[in-house]
């Protein structure tokens, strides 16, 4: 797919890149550049360190730029990030099926969802090819402002550097984001167990939607991401972007799972919408002895204070029955007991309802 954003060439040939050096340009007042410690500076890059840095500054988008970007990347002892760009409209499908996603994003007064509310919201449409993975056709954008009612915290204000001033007398577009969500076949969200309980709050017609997650469906360990977090994940790939408003966090993620997951066949827009479509489980380590708390926290599960019961998140039908195993065998002690495990499909999972409650006798 011809996609400028995915498509970098690099050329490893470094001591063919000479760059000419052109006069500086008569300035009113001194402009620093940079300083190079020549050396620090590995003898097959000086040539060119040498030649293009101190003679002048260069812009974003000069060739020049491009061809030191190239050179450095190609050295083993340097890494290149580029400023990611988003794409507003992919290579058209190849295949005759679609899956309509949203990627989704908010930008909240705080994290309690039960108090705080949006400020920010932001939606990508766009269709994606079942059979390749790849978004499809155009992009459509919505990005919206509302005035919570309430001050913004100082702390919020600095992470995302919206201040009361910009949303006042603001209102999300309802009808066009309601538009935006009609016809939606799964919504997209890096952190859907944060975002989709203040989205259905606000807008009730996404009770109703399948919802997957980026950041929880998604092994990023297995696929040797040192991070699960956005900008992380960008970086891994040779991106960086201004983090912390919804839209341009949109792009990133659309970016990002737009491209083929390292130790699988498929992007992670394929994955996501195969997940969708299998149920995940919530289990509960039911009246576990107490003398089980540190082998069930070393496994993974964590404590419900409210409930008073160790529980865990599993993937799949293979997942839940070799977890009943270790937790006879671990937590149980081979002792005969029941246990609690709730059915999640794509329409409740992520959501603060629950699904189908079930029982399994060990």
């Amino acid at each position: 797919m011809n996609n400028d954003q995915l498509d970098f060439a690099f050329v490893a040939d470094l001591p063919t890149i000479t760059p000419t050096p052109k006069k500086r340009a008569v300035r009113s007042k001194p402009v620093s550049t940079p300083t190079v410690p020549m050396a620090a500076t590995p003898p097959l890059l000086a040539p060119v360190v040498q030649q293009v840095l101190p003679d002048r500054q260069v812009l974003a988008g000069d060739p020049d730029t491009e061809s030191m970007a190239v050179a450095l990347d190609a050295h083993p002892d340097y890494q290149v990030l580029r400023r990611l760009r988003p794409s507003l409209d992919w290579a058209p499908a190849q295949g005759q099926a679609v899956c309509r996603i949203i990627v989704l994003d908010t930008e909240t007064t705080g994290l309690d969802q039960t108090r705080d509310k949006i400020m920010e919201l932001a939606l990508l449409r766009v269709d994606v090819d079942v059979d390749s993975g790849l978004p499809v056709g155009p992009v459509q954008v919505y990005d919206g402002l509302e005035d919570p009612g309430m001050p913004i915290p100082r702390e919020v204000q600095d992470i995302t550097g919206i201040d009361d001033s910009m949303v006042q007398g603001q209102r999300l577009d309802e009808d066009r984001v309601l538009a935006m969500l009609d016809g939606v076949d799964l919504v997209i969200a890096h952190n859907a167990g944060f975002d989709r309980p203040f989205v259905e709050a606000r807008f009730p017609q996404a009770r109703a939607m399948a919802w997957a997650c980026s950041f929880a469906d998604i092994n990023w360990k297995e696929q040797g991401r040192g991070s699960a977090k956005l900008e992380s994940l960008a970086r891994d790939m040779g991106w960086f972007y201004d983090a912390h408003r919804a839209e341009m966090d949109c792009h990133a993620l659309l970016a990002v799972l737009a491209t083929p997951l390292p130790k699988l066949a498929h992007t992670g827009l394929a994955h996501l919408m195969a997940q969708a479509g299998k149920p995940s489980y919530r289990l509960q380590a039911t009246n576990a002895p107490f003398d089980a708390k540190d082998k069930l926290k070393a496994r993974g599960y964590r404590w419900n204070a409210e409930q008073k019961v160790w529980h865990t998140r599993v993937g799949d039908g293979k997942a839940l029955q070799t977890e009943f195993d270790w937790l006879k065998e671990n937590a149980y002690h081979q002792r005969s007991a029941v246990v609690q495990f709730e059915k999640l499909d794509a329409q409740v999972r992520y959501s603060t309802r629950t699904g189908e409650m079930l029982h399994h006798q060990l």
